[in-house]
């Protein structure tokens, strides 16, 4: 499958449907980002959830633009097998130590977690997900659901404190700037909630100012990730905080 050139906020709905069409029933999905002149966010995001979706999608030929997105953010793309280069075995440990963790307040580290049987068979939590851009809630999903959990979302803060209202959640992952009511706001309203006192609620934004930080703490957050998030990293830390 061979990438756009322009893969901004725009291409990132359409990138979406057209991976979603060429990994039904096929396996050795291979993305030629030969032609990738401008790669932003949203699109960096989607190939690394495609790509924790199913192991068998790599990238090829990768432009220079496709390969510096994703250093801007110290991540890696999925190489193709075949091309995927030699790496000392203890490198990529070095590297995931240099990252940023989802937050100092989270004891263990964010490595994935050993698979274990027994807590796969019994994983049908809960996870409400609050964020104004559909590309990120598809994402989240697909990352989600693939893990075994059960998502539910809102496209806004108010609309998540609405669904808070009816429904009952294990984990709450919710974006900062939003319209109707920030990520701050919906913080203080669910801790305001007797019942919610000790309910998870991670903060996942491309905002990464240690002072937002401190304001999503002192709100009431469990914990601050960046986006674009790595699935596996993230998947990690909800295991770590859900009850």
């Amino acid at each position: 499958m061979k990438l756009g050139a322009v893969l901004d906020l725009g291409a990132a709905e359409q990138l979406m449907l057209d991976l979603r069409q060429r990994l039904e029933g096929v396996s050795g999905l291979r993305l030629d980002a030969s032609g990738v002149e401008v790669m932003t966010l949203p699109c960096v995001q989607l190939i690394l959830a495609a790509a924790k979706g199913a192991s068998d999608v790599g990238i090829v030929n990768p432009s220079a633009a496709f390969e510096s997105a994703f250093a801007d953010f110290s991540l890696d793309f999925p190489r193709a097998p075949d091309l995927a280069p030699t790496q000392d075995p203890n490198a990529s440990e070095s590297k995931e130590a240099d990252k940023e963790p989802a937050d100092e307040n989270l004891a263990a580290d964010d490595s994935p977690a050993s698979p274990n049987p027994i807590e796969e068979a019994v994983m049908t939590k809960r996870i409400l997900t609050i964020d104004d851009s559909k590309t990120i809630r598809d994402m989240l999903r697909m990352t989600l659901v693939d893990a075994g959990f059960e998502v539910l979302q809102a496209v806004d803060g108010q609309e998540g404190v609405e669904v808070m209202d009816r429904e009952t959640v294990d984990l709450v992952i919710t974006d900062i700037n939003m319209p109707r009511m920030n990520g701050y706001e919906v913080v203080r309203n669910l801790r305001d909630r007797p019942a919610l006192k000790g309910l998870p609620i991670l903060v996942l934004t491309t905002e990464s100012d240690v002072d937002k930080k401190n304001l999503a703490r002192e709100a009431g957050a469990t914990g601050w990730m960046v986006k674009p998030f790595d699935p596996d990293r993230l998947i990690a830390t909800v295991r770590k905080v859900i009850p």
